[in-house]
C-alpha cells in the first residue's frame, strides 16, 4: 500500500474519531436506567473505538513523516485509555469481565475478528536498543555463573549406563534385522523368478495382447489420477481445502517485508533530521527574530504600564516569576484586551461586596426543608446510571482539533518524501523562544516599573514579607520531605542497579522470558456468549477473551505510560485454571511484548533464599529496585504503595485456587480471569496449527474435525505433547509416503488425563465466592426475579381483562 492509501485511511479515520466524539458526550451525559440499552450504548463505541484504534496503529506503523506521527501518537494513547475506560464501565455494570457483542456485530456488520485488539509495534520498536542491551547483559551473567538456559524449554530426562546401553543394541539388533530380511526377500524373487520361467517353457509371442494389457493398467492408472485432480479442484473452489502452495511464503510477502524493512530506517532518519532541526531552527530564530520579539515585548509593557496608570490612577503589581511573570496577562491577548479586564475585574470586585452584603442581610427560613429535597433529589439521581467522566477525550479532542488546523486541507504536494515540515517547527519554537526571552525582558521591566514609581509617584519600596513566609513554608516541606526520607530508608544506597540486577539473575528471582508472541496463544471466539447469558446461563470465556483481556490489562498499561498514569489503573492479575492451559505462557506473552522484566518470585522459587524477615525485606527491596519505586513487607501492602507512573504488574498464575484462602487473594489480586480449557472450535485450531508449527503436512487423510472432538477435555500442553511425541524427524520424512492420520495422534493420547466436568465446575463455583463473582450472581437473580414479577403482573392483567369481557 502506497503512503497515499494510508494518508488516505489516516483522514478517514480521524473523520470516523471527529463523529464519535460528538456524537458520545450527547448519549452519555443523559442519566438512564435500562441496563440493557446503557450496554449497547457502551458496548457499540467500544466497538467503533477498536476500529478506529486498529486503523490508527496501522497508519502510525507505517506513516514516514515525524509530525504527523507525533500527532497520531497522542490520538492513540487517547483512544486506548478511553477504549479501558469503556471497559471498566461494561465491567461495572455487566458485574462480569466478559461481554459478548454478536447483535450488535451483526447490527454494524463486522466479524467477530474485527474485535481482536491488536498490540502496537511501537512498544518493541522504542525499546529495541534497551532490551537487546539487556539481553546481552543477561546473557553474559548466565553464562559467567555457568547457569545454562539453551535447554530449560525442554529438559532432557538423564537414564542410566545400563538402560542407554540396552536401548542402543536393541535399535542396532532390529537394524541387522531389517538389513537380513531385506537380502532374504531378494534371494526369494530371484528363486520365483527362475521357477516361473522353467513353468512356462517359452517366451511369449504375442505382442498385441501384451500391449493390451499395458495399455489397460496405464489407462486406469492415468483416469484416477485425472479424477483425484478434479476432485481437489472441486474441494479447492469450495473452500474446503486450501490451494496448493498455500502455507509457502509468496514473492509479494518478502517483497512486502522488504519495504517495512526499508520504511523503518526512512522512519528513523527522519525523526534523526527533525530532531536536529529543531535545535537548529530554534538558534536561528533567535539570531534573525530574537531582537525584534525582545523590542516587541517591551513596547507591549510599557504601554500596559501607562494605560493602567491613566485608568487606575497607580501603576500594577508585575506578576512573580512563579506565577508566569507578564505571560499571564499577555497570553494570547493583545493590549486592549488587557485593558478591559482590568476594568471588568474592577466590576466584578464591586458587584461581588455588594452582594455579600445583601446576603448577611437576607438569610433564608426555610433551609432545612430545602436541603432534605435536595438529598431526596440527589437519591433518585443516583439510582439512575451516568458515565464517570473521561480523562483521555480532552487529549482525543485537542489531538482532532489540531489535525483540522493543520493537516486537514494542507497541501503537501511539495513533500514528496514526506520529511519534516520547517514552517511548523518555526511556529512551535518561535513560541519558547518568545518564553524564553520575555523571562529577560520582565527582569528589565521589573526594574522599569520600580523606577517609574519612584520617578512619578514616589512611592517607596514595600519590604518583602512574602518572601519569608515562602521560605518558611519551604522550610516545613523540606522537613516533611526529610521525614519521609527517614520512613523510606534505602537498604542498598551503596549499591549500583547492575550489582543488584546481577545478583538477581544469579540468585534466580530474575528469569528471561521465553520470546513468546501473545499471537501464539491460539484460540477460536465463542458464538453463543449471548445466547447462552439470555437463558440465565454463564458461559466458560473463550481463549481469544481470554487474550484480548491479557491485552487490555496487561500489555497496554505496561507498554505505553501515557495510558498506565491516567487509565483505571490494574495493579494486579489471577489466572486460575487447570494444568496445561497457557498461564505461565500467557506471562512470558506479556513480558516479550512489552520488552519487562520478569521477576519469578512463586512460593517454590524463593524456597530457601533471603531466609528470615530481614531477608524476605532485603530480597523484596533488591527487586523493586530494579525498575520500581516501592517497598513493603507483603504483597498488599506494596499494592497501595504502587503509583500510577511505578510500571510494575504482579501477575500470579493458579491450578487450584479452591485450596487457598479466598479473602487473601481478593486482597492481592485486583482482576481475576478464568483461563479454560479449549472449547471444539479451539480445539480445531489448534490441532492445525500446531501440526503445521512442527512440521506436519494436512492432507485428507488426516481427520482434524474428528481429533478435535475425541479429545474433548483435554488441554493446550495435551495438544502440544502429543503432536510433538508423533511428528519425530524421522515419520516428518516419511509423510510423502505415509499421510498422517487421526489414529496415531489419538493413540498417543489415550494415555493422558483430561480436564474433567467436575473440574471445570469446581473453578465455576470457586469464581462465584469472589467478589465480582457474588456481584455477578446476585445480579442474574435479581434479573431473574423481575422477569418472574413482570410475567405475573402480565397474567393479572390478561385476567383482569377476560373478566371485564365477560
Amino acid at each position: 500500500m502506497s503512503n497515499a492509501m494510508y494518508n488516505k485511511m489516516w483522514h478517514q479515520t480521524q473523520e470516523a474519531l471527529g463523529a464519535l466524539l460528538d456524537k458520545e458526550p450527547q448519549k452519555m451525559i443523559e442519566p438512564q436506567r435500562n441496563q440493557v440499552f446503557i450496554f449497547q450504548t457502551l458496548a457499540t463505541f467500544y466497538i467503533k473505538y477498536v476500529q478506529i484504534f486498529r486503523n490508527l496503529e496501522n497508519v502510525y506503523d507505517q506513516f514516514v513523516h515525524p509530525q504527523k506521527r507525533i500527532l497520531i501518537r497522542k490520538v492513540l494513547d487517547g483512544v486506548m485509555g478511553r477504549i479501558l475506560e469503556l471497559k471498566n464501565e461494561m465491567v461495572e455494570l455487566e458485574l462480569t469481565e466478559f461481554h459478548y457483542f454478536d447483535d450488535i456485530l451483526q447490527d454494524l456488520k463486522l466479524a467477530p475478528q474485527q474485535l481482536d485488539i491488536p498490540i502496537p509495534k511501537y512498544f518493541l520498536k522504542e525499546k529495541l536498543e534497551v532490551i537487546k542491551g539487556r539481553e546481552k547483559i543477561l546473557a553474559q551473567i548466565l553464562a559467567d555463573g555457568g547457569i545454562d538456559t539453551s535447554d530449560m524449554k525442554y529438559p532432557v530426562k538423564s537414564i542410566p549406563f545400563d538402560e542407554a546401553v540396552k536401548l542402543i543394541q536393541i535399535a542396532e539388533r532390529a537394524r541387522q534385522g531389517r538389513l537380513r530380511a531385506l537380502f532374504m526377500k531378494q534371494i526369494y524373487l530371484q528363486e520365483y523368478r527362475a521357477k516361473q520361467s522353467k513353468m512356462l517353457g517359452k517366451k511369449v509371442t504375442d505382442t498385441w495382447a501384451a500391449a493390451l494389457r499395458i495399455q489397460k493398467v496405464w489407462r486406469r492408472f492415468h483416469q484416477c489420477k485425472e479424477t483425484e485432480k478434479l476432485r481437489e479442484e472441486e474441494m479447492i473452489f469450495l473452500g474446503m481445502n486450501p490451494p496448493p502452495l498455500f502455507n509457502e511464503v509468496s514473492a509479494t510477502v518478502i517483497q512486502a517485508e522488504k519495504v517495512d524493512r526499508l520504511r523503518n530506517e526512512v522512519q528513523i532518519k527522519h525523526e534523526e533530521d527533525y530532531r536536529e532541526a529543531l535545535v537548529t531552527i530554534k538558534n536561528d530564530l533567535k539570531l534573525i527574530e530574537g531582537l525584534d520579539i525582545k523590542e516587541n515585548l517591551q513596547d507591549q509593557i510599557r504601554h500596559w504600564f501607562i494605560e493602567c496608570r491613566n485608568l487606575t490612577g497607580t501603576f500594577p503589581e508585575y506578576p512573580d516569576i512563579e506565577e508566569g511573570g507578564s505571560a499571564i496577562i499577555f497570553s494570547n491577548k493583545t493590549i486592549q484586551q488587557v485593558i478591559e479586564d482590568v476594568i471588568a475585574n474592577q466590576e466584578e470586585e464591586e458587584k461581588n461586596e455588594k452582594k455579600k452584603k445583601k446576603k448577611k442581610e437576607k438569610q433564608p427560613k426555610n433551609a432545612k426543608k430545602q436541603k432534605k429535597g435536595t438529598k431526596e433529589k440527589n437519591k433518585e439521581e443516583d439510582e439512575k446510571w451516568k458515565m464517570s467522566p473521561s480523562l483521555f477525550l480532552p487529549a482525543m479532542k485537542e489531538g482532532c482539533n489540531a489535525y483540522k488546523e493543520i493537516w486537514m486541507k494542507k497541501d503537501e504536494s511539495w513533500n514528496f518524501s514526506q520529511d519534516y515540515d520547517p514552517e511548523l517547527i518555526k511556529e512551535e519554537k518561535r513560541k519558547e523562544v518568545e518564553s524564553e526571552i520575555r523571562i529577560q525582558v520582565d527582569e528589565l521591566m521589573r526594574q522599569e516599573l520600580e523606577n517609574l514609581k519612584l520617578a512619578v509617584d514616589r512611592e517607596r519600596e514595600r519590604p518583602m514579607k512574602a518572601g519569608k513566609k515562602k521560605d518558611k513554608k519551604k522550610g516545613k516541606k523540606g522537613k516533611k520531605k526529610e521525614k519521609k526520607a527517614k520512613k523510606d530508608k534505602d537498604l542498598t544506597a551503596d549499591r549500583t542497579i547492575e550489582s543488584l540486577y546481577k545478583e538477581l539473575v544469579e540468585e534466580g528471582l530474575l528469569i528471561p522470558a521465553l520470546k513468546v508472541n501473545l499471537s501464539d496463544y491460539i484460540g477460536e471466539y465463542s458464538y453463543l456468549g449471548t445466547t447462552l447469558r439470555q437463558v440465565s446461563i454463564e458461559p466458560m470465556p473463550s481463549l481469544l477473551d481470554v487474550r484480548q483481556l491479557i491485552t487490555l490489562y496487561g500489555i497496554w498499561p505496561l507498554g505505553s505510560a501515557a495510558v498506565h498514569e491516567k487509565a483505571p489503573l490494574v495493579k494486579s492479575l489471577l489466572l486460575a485454571g487447570p494444568s496445561g492451559v497457557g498461564k505461565k505462557m500467557l506471562v512470558h506473552a506479556i513480558c516479550t511484548e512489552t520488552g519487562a522484566n520478569l521477576f519469578n518470585l512463586s512460593s517454590s522459587n524463593i524456597a530457601g533464599k533471603y531466609p528470615g524477615k530481614s531477608g524476605l525485606q532485603m530480597m523484596l527491596h533488591a527487586v523493586f529496585k530494579n525498575e520500581p519505586k516501592r517497598l513493603k513487607k507483603h504483597l498488599p501492602q506494596i499494592l497501595k504503595l504502587l503509583k500510577p507512573d511505578d510500571r510494575i504488574l504482579i501477575v500470579g498464575t493458579t491450578r487450584r485456587p479452591f485450596d487457598a484462602e479466598l479473602q487473601s487473594f481478593c486482597k492481592v489480586y485486583q482482576k481475576i480471569i478464568l483461563v479454560p480449557r479449549p472449547d471444539y472450535a479451539s480445539r480445531y485450531v489448534l490441532w492445525k496449527q500446531i501440526i503445521e508449527r512442527n512440521g506436519g503436512v494436512l492432507t485428507s487423510a488426516l481427520n482434524v474435525s474428528c481429533l478435535a472432538k475425541v479429545t474433548d477435555g483435554f488441554t493446550q500442553g495435551h495438544i502440544v505433547e502429543v503432536v510433538k511425541g508423533v511428528l519425530t524427524d524421522q515419520r516428518i520424512r516419511r509423510q510423502i509416503h505415509k499421510p498422517l492420520t487421526a489414529v496415531e495422534f489419538i493413540t498417543a493420547i489415550t494415555s493422558m488425563n483430561p480436564v474433567y466436568k467436575e473440574e471445570e465446575e469446581s473453578f465455576k463455583n470457586w469464581y462465584a465466592k469472589t467478589p465480582l463473582g457474588k456481584k455477578r450472581a446476585l445480579a442474574i437473580t435479581r434479573g431473574s426475579t423481575e422477569k418472574a414479577k413482570d410475567k405475573g403482573k402480565r397474567k393479572e392483567k390478561k385476567e383482569k381483562k377476560a373478566k371485564k369481557k365477560k
